[in-house]
């Protein structure tokens, strides 16, 4: 609805969306040139005195994508971000961001080289206080205007003012960033005044990028929240949709958020949530006029889970099993590796095949079928992330890719190098992280790579008839051997004339050359 060899064993580089505020002035965007200095120092670009890295030009994807998309040219996306930048920083070792002046996933300290223990929990099973804390952590990132960076708001033809003095570009807050970042990567491409918009493009769903380019989503309002809180160790949580229930058991009103007691489709007012306001609602002037979201905030979320009657299948969470047969599936992705492929794990825990990997048009599962079981600003789209329980739908997504990843150890060379759709291929900057970042580099194993690991327990396959058959025949067959073994040590014990027959007779109790040699003389006497 989404390599370098060497990052396998280090820690990937931090990335934002969009761009630093530094960079996007008429003068840096004319330039082409994003390497802003981690000191504010002159002729220190990315930190190229300290040795923190250097500016560098932008690598793009050459390779051929699918034919999902047939155009060329007419969308800023294309070959991100070059229609904006093509030159930025290029980090060294464990240094990180948009100047260098950060360190990677899962260090921390002056010289990035202390590790920190990342771990993201069921919600479940946290403490109250823990869940509060949280709650309160979430709705800080929706008030929060972020540090650091600043949202286009309309197509980079349009994005000079007038006399060109000017740029168009807004602050936003680091929940309503999260939420712009996922809007903008679904989003039709314009094809001008009085013509139908182009549908047929999404660069983080309905293709192996995936799991990739919301993994990296994910990574981002974490570190963000870690940096607004000044606490490296915090994680976000998950949610184990995978319960077969037709209740969302996170929503009440000390996590996500329970029902109104007045309106069925709307939260209740002792959450926070009840607050929250929708961003990115105006589709249709952004498909007919060609802008962009920016950050004006619209109506209340909306959320009334399992109540769409019009559609039963979506009226019930995944089950565990459904967890258990798409971890078996042995490959990453198939062509036409979109939303059509069989047999793909991409695309079954995505949502698009039943969960033993067979594409159902009809069907709709694992990830998707927890959106649409919200029914509301949850399931659609390109207003999802506004709902705070996508993060933690996700997290959950995330934890069955990488155990998945973990269980099979695949490699690199299973991620499709090309002909994925456009956005999807291995080396294709994610759009619309900043600085570049690639499917590949997220494609690793997160607790190696990326700083974090999950605490989950997964569902394990029941037995079928015929191995519980085979364990009771041989628990049997044991039985039968150690009952038998004891009635004959028994009979023998009662057929000794004593009651009792020695183990070793006289003629075995000769442990050494001399007992034997005595015994020998003993007899020619």
């Amino acid at each position: 609805m989404w390599w370098r060899v060497l990052l396998v064993c280090t820690y990937v580089v931090v990335t934002q969306g969009q761009f630093p505020r530094q960079c996007v002035t008429p003068e840096g965007l004319r330039s082409g040139t994003c390497c802003p200095s981690p000191t504010s120092r002159a002729n220190d670009e990315c930190g190229f005195s300290t040795g923190r890295g250097r500016c560098t030009l932008v690598a793009v994807d050459g390779r051929p994508h699918g034919p999902q998309y047939p155009h060329s040219g007419r969308d800023d996306r294309e070959r991100w971000p070059q229609r904006f930048f093509n030159r930025t920083c290029r980090c060294n070792d464990n240094f990180s961001g948009y100047h260098c002046g950060r360190c990677k996933h899962g260090l921390t300290g002056p010289n990035c080289d202390r590790r920190v223990n990342v771990v993201r929990r069921n919600i479940m099973q946290m403490s109250p206080e823990e869940k509060r804390a949280f709650v309160r952590a979430m709705d800080r990132a929706k008030r929060t205007i972020h540090p650091d960076i600043v949202i286009c708001t309309r197509r980079y033809e349009e994005i000079f003012s007038t006399d060109g003095s000017n740029v168009q570009f807004e602050n936003i807050t680091i929940y309503n960033f999260f939420v712009w970042t996922h809007y903008y990567s679904v989003g039709k491409t314009y094809m001008g005044h009085g013509q139908d918009s182009f549908g047929g493009v999404d660069f983080s769903h309905e293709g192996p990028g995936f799991l990739t380019w919301h993994r990296f989503h994910l990574l981002q309002l974490e570190r963000d929240m870690q940096d607004m809180l000044g606490d490296p160790t915090f994680a976000l949580p998950y949610w184990n949709f995978a319960t077969g229930s037709s209740e969302c058991d996170i929503c009440t009103d000390d996590l996500l958020g329970a029902r109104s007691s007045f309106d069925m489709n709307g939260i209740s007012s002792n959450s926070v949530f009840s607050q929250w306001r929708v961003l990115c609602e105006s589709v249709e002037e952004y498909e007919t006029l060609g802008t962009v979201c920016n950050s004006t905030e619209g109506g209340p979320i909306r959320r009334n889970p399992a109540g769409n009657v019009a559609r039963p299948m979506v009226q019930k969470l995944p089950e565990p099993q459904d967890i258990i047969d798409c971890l078996d599936l042995n490959t990453f992705d198939t062509p036409p590796y979109y939303s059509t492929s069989s047999r793909s794990f991409r695309n079954t825990i995505e949502g698009y095949s039943a969960p033993q990997g067979e594409y159902d048009p009809v069907v709709r599962s694992l990830h998707n079928l927890a959106h649409l079981f919200l029914n509301g600003t949850g399931g659609q789209t390109h207003l999802s992330p506004n709902d705070p329980i996508f993060v933690l739908l996700h997290t959950f997504t995330d934890a069955i890719f990488d155990e998945w990843l973990q269980r099979h150890s695949p490699g690199t060379a299973v991620y499709p190098e090309e002909n994925a759709p456009i956005g999807h291929n291995r080396h294709f900057n994610m759009v619309p992280f900043w600085p570049p970042i690639t499917n590949a580099e997220m494609f690793v194993s997160a607790p190696e790579a990326l700083g974090y690991t999950y605490e989950v327990e997964w569902p394990t396959r029941p037995f079928t008839l015929s191995e519980i058959l085979t364990i009771a025949i041989v628990v049997v067959v044991l039985v039968v051997i150690v009952v038998g073994g004891v009635i004959v040590c028994v009979v023998r014990a009662y057929s000794s004339p004593d009651g009792l027959e020695p183990l070793l007779r006289d003629h075995y109790r000769r442990y050494s050359e001399e007992e034997r040699l005595v015994g020998q003389s003993k007899s020619e006497i």
